[in-house]
């Protein structure tokens, strides 16, 4: 028995519209989510502050920069546009649901001074690197510690996911050209601190890779293995080599 054209039809269109609709919920899925902005402070707009903030912005997030040189960050606030904003360190810190810092490793006991109401129950993302030729003996300090305990430390009541350590700064900014295809490792003992700031990092175009706690941070500094640039897969097999050591 012959199936009728008009019954064939009728079945085929219910097929097309149904995975339209799906295609069309699925979009619109990613596009909340994708459109779903968070108030960022950035303390520290150097290279490395200005490439993510910058990337942030044009993801859609809301952005405060923040600097020692506020005409600078104003500067940088009126070519972003619409989403990007400027003002001191201590306004940065009270206007961002979460806080990129991007510092010398110096400055962070002041910051921690100054800030610590603002800082207290915040995620902090912590780009910052101790070296002593610049930072001299708190620098010495926070590599024997471990960079991670050591910010923790320095940043009381802080939640801190530290970042952004062993990649160098030139290419942040374009990381979003290819999305994931890079690694980016990461440490934190806060669970839901490290699932905001991994989802900040895709935007950036990186893969959060989670290396451990913040006793891991230690290894989240320029000269270590995981320096430098790597696929996600190399970067667990890297990290799992220095946890195996």
């Amino acid at each position: 028995m012959k199936t009728p054209l008009s019954f064939l039809s009728r079945r085929r269109f219910l097929q097309v519209t149904g995975a339209t609709t799906a295609l069309l919920t699925a979009g619109l899925r990613a596009h909340a989510a994708s459109s779903k902005s968070t108030r960022i402070g950035v303390i520290g707009s150097g290279n490395v502050g200005s490439a993510i903030g910058r990337t942030w912005v044009n993801a859609g997030h809301e952005v405060m920069f923040s600097s020692r040189n506020l005409d600078r960050d104003k500067t940088l606030a009126a070519e972003l546009g619409r989403g990007a904003r400027a003002g001191t360190p201590k306004e940065a810190a009270a206007f961002g649901d979460v806080i990129l810092i991007a510092v010398p490793y110096g400055a962070l006991p002041e910051l921690g001074k100054s800030l610590r109401n603002e800082l207290k129950g915040k995620v902090i993302i912590d780009a910052c690197n101790p070296f002593p030729s610049r930072d001299g003996k708190i620098a010495d300090w926070a590599r024997d510690k471990g960079a991670g305990l050591a910010s923790a430390e320095l940043l009381p009541g802080a939640r801190i996911v530290r970042a952004f350590n062993a990649i160098g700064a030139a290419r942040m900014g374009s990381a979003h050209e290819a999305p994931g295809r890079i690694g980016m490792p990461i440490a934190g003992d806060d669970k839901e601190a490290i699932a905001i700031a991994s989802a900040l990092i895709r935007d950036v175009g990186y893969e959060p890779v989670l290396i451990g706690g913040l006793a891991m941070g230690r290894h989240l500094i320029p000269g270590t293995p995981l320096a430098g640039e790597h696929s996600p897969d190399e970067v667990r097999e890297l990290a799992a080599k220095l946890t195996a050591e």
